[in-house]
């Protein structure tokens, strides 16, 4: 879930609000299998890995965590819990792949166990880095 720029004041409610959200969490394990895209096969936005495994579980764990979330005053994107993995961005007005995802609609990876929910910041720029805030965990 990507939750934009988090104000510092709000960073300690929103990590006392997801403890109890993760803390039910059942042990998961999850399988990056197939592919898809977001875009159409002739303007493609973004390629991902979809997910099998534990999905419901996961899709549950989803929206506890966006319920808190939302308790704490920010904002969650209202569409539907899709569970993938990014794999890349198509940036517009260059040459893309549209059929990508469809080259790797039959791959299944290994499969591995979820050990917790990481809080990340990132920080964009030329030398896009990624920070760990919090971590909680699951199972």
């Amino acid at each position: 879930m990507f939750l934009g720029e988090v104000p510092a004041p709000l960073l300690a409610p929103l990590r006392a609000a997801v403890t109890p959200a993760v803390a039910g969490t059942p042990p998961l394990s999850l399988q990056l299998a197939g592919a898809g895209r977001f875009g159409s096969r002739r303007r493609p936005a973004v390629c991902w890995a979809g997910l099998a495994g534990d999905v419901p579980e996961l899709t549950a764990l989803a929206g506890r965590l966006a319920a808190a979330v939302r308790g704490v005053g920010l904002t969650v994107e209202d569409r539907p819990f899709r569970a993938h993995l990014t794999v890349g961005r198509w940036r517009p007005g260059q040459p893309a792949d549209g059929d990508l995802p469809e080259r790797l609609a039959g791959y299944r990876g290994p499969v591995w166990p979820v050990t917790e929910v990481v809080l990340w910041r990132s920080h964009l720029g030329p030398e896009p880095r990624y920070e760990r805030v919090a971590a909680w965990p699951v199972g």
